[in-house]
């Protein structure tokens, strides 16, 4: 395996499935398939989640809703989100603990390295809610955070297409993908990887993203075998 503890990035919108909004239990059940079949490998799992398919804070605040509650708002979606999975993983008898950038005692233990670290250890998923637990932070930037506190190997940003190209695949038919990139040249050609407060902790702490279609089954376990399926930035 090439890849022992990863972080797992996955969206919000990426749980709706086929649906417009909410969570599809096809599309949940599909991941968490994934994900154990990795933990039976040896793999090392954490996982953050997005809460775009729940609410938004910058969608909210461009309503005229408060910025900083709407991004608590936020927050609490990906909460939610975490929650979902966590329960699929515990039906298919994976051990999986639930910790939280914000504090909500009866739901989910309070996020720390160490205490995220020692449930990894164990062979338990970990997911991480409630972002960095602080507003105008993104789901992007609390994985490039929790990938450090945990001390990853490498950010998996799960997608819905196999990797980064020169264009959206989706609208631009002649896009090209790419195979390597480096931290600089996806900043110069300003490529859509993560926001810029995340990719400059990835880059300042060289941790490596790989972004691969999760939707492909098998491509999980792929990716942590070192197949070259995705598009993977480095320093």
């Amino acid at each position: 395996m090439k890849y022992k503890r990863v972080l797992l990035k996955l969206s919000g919108e990426a749980l709706m499935g086929n649906q417009n909004h909410g969570i599809d239990p096809v599309r949940l059940n599909a991941y968490a398939t994934e994900i154990k079949e990795a933990v039976k490998m040896g793999a090392q799992i954490a996982i953050v989640i997005g809460g775009g398919n729940i609410f938004r804070g910058l969608a909210g605040a461009s309503q005229g809703m408060d910025r900083v509650q709407g991004d608590y708002m936020g927050m609490l979606a990906t909460v939610i989100n975490s929650i979902a999975l966590q329960s699929t993983l515990q039906s298919m008898d994976v051990e999986a603990d639930l910790l939280s950038g914000v504090y909500i005692d009866r739901i989910a233990d309070s996020m720390s390295g160490p205490k995220a670290i020692s449930f990894l250890e164990k062979g338990h998923v970990v997911l991480i809610g409630g972002g960095t637990g602080n507003p105008f932070f993104t789901t992007d930037t609390a994985s490039a955070l929790r990938a450090i506190e945990i001390k990853a190997d490498i950010i998996l940003k799960g997608t819905r297409v196999d990797g980064i190209y020169t264009a959206d695949p989706e609208k631009d038919k002649s896009a090209t993908k790419y195979e390597h990139l480096t931290f600089d040249q996806a900043y110069e050609q300003n490529l859509k990887v993560m926001d810029l407060t995340a990719f400059t902790l990835c880059r300042e702490n060289n941790l490596p993203i790989m972004v691969f279609d999760m939707n492909t089954p098998g491509n999980l376990v792929k990716v942590l075998m070192g197949e070259p399926i995705g598009t993977i930035v480095t320093n």
